[in-house]
This record gives C-alpha cells, structure tokens and sequence, in this order.
C-alpha cells in the first residue's frame, strides 16, 4: 500500500481538474493530481470561457492573467444563410450580473499553464505527471487508485476522489458507472484561418452561428485567426473529410474565391451528447468530460466542467475542514446531473437543430425567435442568461435533496 494517505486526489490535469485543485489549496486541503502525460496538454480544444466562469477564475486568482492572453467577444451573433443578421446580443446587458460582461476566446492549455504557475511551489499542492489511473477500489473510509508510473505499478491512497480524466474516464469505468447518451451521426470540421471576416461581413461578431438547411456553419474569432466550424455528412469518410480537395471546398462555402484562405490547423471530431449516469460513487466522484460530454455549439463543455469542479470543491472543503456534514455532498450529483441533464444538453442540442433545421416552420420558429429577442430588451436579456449559463447556475443552487423543484 502507499505510505501517505492524501485528502484528496484527483485524476486528470486539465482545465476542470486544476481548477478543482485550486480551490481546494485555497481552502487550505493539501491536493494530488495524477497527469498520465508527460506534461499538460497542448491541446486547443475548448476555447470559450462564459461571464460567470471567468468571475469564479477571478475569485481564484486566475482570470486576469487569462485575459490577458485571450480575445474579448462582447457579443454574439445569430443569422441565416437566407434572411441575413437576425440579431446581435451585447454581454452587456446583464453587465449587473456579471463582472465580466463577455465572452473569452482562449485556449484551454492557457488556463492550464496559468494554474499551474500559480500553485507549483504550494506545499499543499502536487502533480504527478507520467501517473496513469488503472483501477479504482474503495471502503467506506478510502479509495485506492492503482497507477503505473514511469512503467512502475503504485497504489495511492486518498479519502476523496475526483475524477477529471476525459471523456474515457478509468474513474468512471472502472466503477462501472454509464455514460448513457448518444453520438451524431455526422462529425464537425474545424478549420483555422487567418481570412479576416470582419472585413469580409462588416459588423460580423467574434462569435457567430450562420443557420442553413443544407450545411450550418459557426464563426470563431481567437488570437490572430478565425476557427470556423461545419459538419460533415456521415457518409463522407475521414479520410476524404481531411483532404485537400474536400477542406478547400469547405472553406470555399464561407469565403470568395477571389480572397486567399489558408488553412493554419484542420481538426475532424465526432460528436456526442452522453451523461453518466451518476456523478457520484462513495467517496468518487465525476467532474467535466468524465461526467459528461456534449456537441461544442454553445461552448458549454469546459464551462460546465469548471462549474462541476467548483460546485463540488465547495461541498468536498466544507466537509473536510468540518464546516459542514457529508450529507451536503448528495446534492452535487443533484444539482449538477439535474443541469446537465436539462440546461446543458438540452441547449446544445437545440442550438444544432435550430442551425440546421430543415423544415420551414421549424426554420421561422428559430427565425422569430432571435428576432423578437433581438427587439425585446427583456427577452435578449433572457437569451444571454441562458446562453451564458446563469439560468443553470442558478437552477443547481435551488436544488437540494429532498426539493420538489
């Protein structure tokens, strides 16, 4: 057995571990995190960081320095190939909210590195990297992680255990815990550019969603470039999907011919909307893409990851420093499956029907939609609470076990 029984440990270095590890350092809870890579990834991937997300990263220390090294989108954008501009929303309507009326383009890795600067040398925090997760046991008063580090076999020891090692999860598997769900049959594209939209779509947002019944598309501004992203069919193969002929028609689709549009970076993913079936096992529990994964339209993956970690580590702090009984920690899985379940999910898969609906009434619905909401300051002011995620926020804070909410 280990020599050394640690609080807690948590699997996974990402955006949604390292924020879980910073907060339980500030509540002063000595931390491991197990990073089967060499180093923290690399990896793009999530970019996008809500208002209240980047408010709870400044609460830790965090986001000034983040956005210091991102692009501030103060509002998003709504059209159609067909009908043009359907509406423009300011973040700054619910600057009341808020301390950070708009969205962040910002790569994940940033906040990474950023974290990680900031507690490496805090002796009640250390990361282990090269330490891959096999199993997970545990008792009524333990877990045990079966490792392999640097080719040697470890057991580590903890009270508390958060699993926030991806969308393959071991934590989750190797309790035999579901991710019930699905994965869409098509995959999206993603393509980086340096092609200035905002000269080619004078008044086009940072971030943009183009509705169109044939192929919807979605403008991404970051650093130095624009992501855009489309799906493709199920039966074109990867292959032809990553080719030169088959990227080059796709970028063609957005932007003249008579305008140069290289291609920095082509990533092609598939797409799934799966949830675990609980978030909570004894003393385990599933935290960001280990507890759930969703299409990206809408940017609310890594945000809803960051808001498990935090939801959680206020529950799990409490608990250890004995603020607070374990009975609290039955209403994480509450209140973050239950949003997951509802807000999450439920709005990343209306926003790709909504872009790619096919038939007419469902096309003017969405139309009218943004519209009215473009026109009503009530309702545009609603439609960026949801989009930022204030609406789940608040729905997971009133519930508690044994609500009838």
């Amino acid at each position: 057995m280990s020599a050394k029984k640690y609080p807690v440990i948590i699997a996974g270095a990402g955006p949604v571990g390292m924020v879980a590890a910073a907060d339980l350092v500030r509540q002063r809870i000595p931390v491991l995190v197990l990073e089967k890579n060499d180093t923290l990834s690399g990896e793009s991937r999530a970019s996008t960081f809500h208002p209240p997300t980047l408010d709870m990263l400044d609460d830790l220390g965090f986001a000034k320095e983040l956005i210091a090294q991102g692009l501030k989108a103060p509002t998003v954008q709504y059209s159609s190939s067909s009908d043009g501009v359907l509406g423009t929303f300011d973040f700054g309507a619910i600057s009341d909210l808020v301390r950070h009326p708009f969205r962040l383009q910002a790569e994940q890795f940033k906040l990474t590195r950023i974290i990680l600067d900031g507690l490496k040398n805090h002796p009640l925090f250390t990361i282990a990297f090269g330490c891959e997760v096999k199993s997970v046991s545990q008792t009524s008063d333990a877990v045990a992680l079966e490792v392999t580090k640097s080719g040697e076999d470890k057991i580590y020891d903890c009270d508390w255990l958060i699993g926030a090692d991806g969308a393959n999860s071991i934590v989750r598997r190797s309790q035999d815990m579901e991710f019930e769900g699905f994965t869409w049959p098509e995959r999206f594209l993603v393509m980086t550019t340096p092609v200035d939209f905002t000269a080619l779509r004078p008044g086009v947002s940072s971030v943009s969603y183009v509705a169109d019944p044939e192929r919807w598309y979605f403008l991404l501004r970051i650093i130095g470039a624009w992501r855009v992203m489309m799906p493709v069919p199920a039966e074109i193969s990867d292959k032809e999907a990553l080719s030169e002929k088959y990227v080059t028609s796709s970028i063609r689709s957005v932007v003249p011919d008579d305008v140069e549009a290289p291609i920095t970076h082509t990533t092609l993913y598939r797409v799934h909307q799966r949830v675990a079936a609980n978030f909570r096992k004894g003393r385990s529990f599933l935290a960001g893409d280990a507890a759930h994964i969703n299409n990206p339209l809408g940017g609310m993956g890594m945000n809803g990851g960051i808001h498990d970690a935090l939801n959680l580590t206020s529950k799990l702090g409490a608990v250890i420093n004995g603020k607070d009984s374990e009975a609290i920690l039955a209403d994480y899985d509450l209140q973050r499956r239950t949003v997951t379940m509802q807000a999450i999910q439920g709005d990343t898969i209306r926003n790709k029907k909504n872009l790619e609906a096919k038939d007419e009434a469902d096309r003017a619905r969405f139309r009218d939609d943004i519209r009215a909401a473009a026109a009503d300051p009530e309702k545009g002011r609603a439609l960026l609470r949801r989009i930022a995620m204030l609406d789940s926020l608040d729905r997971a804070a009133a519930l508690h076990l044994g609500s009838s909410e």
